[in-house]
């Protein structure tokens, strides 16, 4: 797919170079001392993780972590470097995990027996990192069942390589009692002789929330996509959008007073209005707002009309001259920011990023060159 190709109805601009700005303003922010492991799941929120990978190895990134084993493997092929899998690797898969070497995550004793099992068949060792639940409780040992840790540890199958735990980042006081019970288990581990590697505790909000807990690395995944945590003033724009996400004018039509937009609506038009049919919808992963919301059409925002449906959306263009079939639009960018979609559609900012949909090609730009272009999956 060519880029004129690419850029036929809807697709995803990314800014590579935005991209490798925020991870070098992340490693600043840390030190060198500190490393950075991208968090590359969820297709790298959207933007492509075989092409971020590849990127930001370029830059050191040497490990990155994921969601599931598929895209360890993804980002692995793409890029060389290590992936580690925060979720579950199901038992069917901790053959092909160990054989890859793909990182596995450790959370209980019984599924650590499965994965030293597992590997023991593949006639490997299976690296892993062991997740201590301290109070987000989602996945993790009990940090006060040390004797549970210390067998998982034993396990001869089994190579450790890290020891980490996941803040709540509900306020301060929790997330000090998360990080004490996460030190007190890694010495307690430490006087037994185990040695647990990588200590790592914080995503992006807790890397500039909490400077002194940011041990041997960082999980560093919205930061990278523009994602500004809160309350983190940005002033000099460490951390910036990389992506626009655009569509096409497929049709202009003016619409009579007292007529209907779309599905299920109620209210008639007051008055005459000129409509532009656009080419992308909630299956491409623009939310299915009614009535919320702007674009950019010609360099003005439009006012979002009707219900948004699967593959097409509308925008009222009464107020901007000329529109016409084929027209480029912004929906997300070009001062349309993350933080103003969010609050139009109730999403996460996060959720924006990830959900925009496979089969829209992705556009990748350095210096306002397009430097590459994937296409959309069907």
């Amino acid at each position: 797919m060519d880029e004129r190709q690419a850029r036929a109805r809807c697709w995803l601009e990314v800014d590579l170079g935005i991209v490798e700005a925020n991870y070098c303003s992340a490693r600043q922010i840390c030190g060198e001392d500190v490393q950075i492991i991208p968090v590359l799941k969820a297709n790298a929120y959207g933007l492509g993780a075989a092409k971020l990978s590849q990127a930001l190895y370029a830059l050191g990134a040497r490990l990155f972590a994921v969601a599931e084993l598929n895209e360890a493997l993804e980002v692995m092929r793409a890029s060389g470097g290590d992936a580690l899998v925060l979720g579950m690797i199901a038992p069917s898969q901790m053959d092909s995990a160990a054989r890859a070497g793909a990182i596995a995550t450790v959370y209980d004793l019984e599924q650590a027996r499965q994965l030293d099992a597992a590997a023991e068949r593949a006639g490997c060792a299976a690296r892993v990192h062991v997740k201590l639940d301290t109070g987000l409780h989602r996945l993790g040992f009990d940090p006060e069942r040390p004797g549970e840790i210390l067998e998982a540890f034993a396990l001869p199958h089994l190579r450790v390589e890290g020891l980490f735990t996941h803040l709540a980042l509900r306020d301060e006081q929790g997330d000090a009692r998360q990080i004490s019970r996460l030190l007190t288990a890694a010495d307690a581990l430490r006087a037994a002789g185990a040695d647990y590697g990588l200590l790592h505790a914080c995503d992006s909000i807790g890397m500039v929330r909490h400077p002194r807990w940011r041990f041997d690395a960082v999980r560093t995944g919205a930061w990278l996509y523009g994602v500004v945590p809160g309350r983190y003033p940005n002033r000099n724009g460490e951390c910036r959008l990389p992506v626009r996400f655009m569509a096409r004018v497929a049709q202009v039509r003016r619409v009579a007073k007292g007529e209907y937009l779309g599905y299920d609506e109620e209210h008639p038009l007051p008055c005459d209005r000129v409509i532009a049919t656009l080419s992308a919808g909630y299956a491409d992963g623009y939310p299915r707002v009614n009535g919320v919301g702007e674009v950019v059409i010609r360099g003005r925002r439009a006012p979002i009309a009707g219900l948004s449906c699967m593959d097409q959306m509308m925008a009222d263009v009464t107020d901007i001259p000329g529109v016409a079939p084929g027209d480029a639009v912004t929906l997300l960018g070009d001062g349309i920011s993350l933080e103003e979609v969010s609050a139009w559609t109730g999403n996460h900012r996060n959720e924006l990023l990830s959900r925009i949909g496979r089969r829209v090609p992705r556009v990748y730009t350095r210096g306002g060159a397009v430097e590459s272009v994937a296409a959309g999956s069907f």
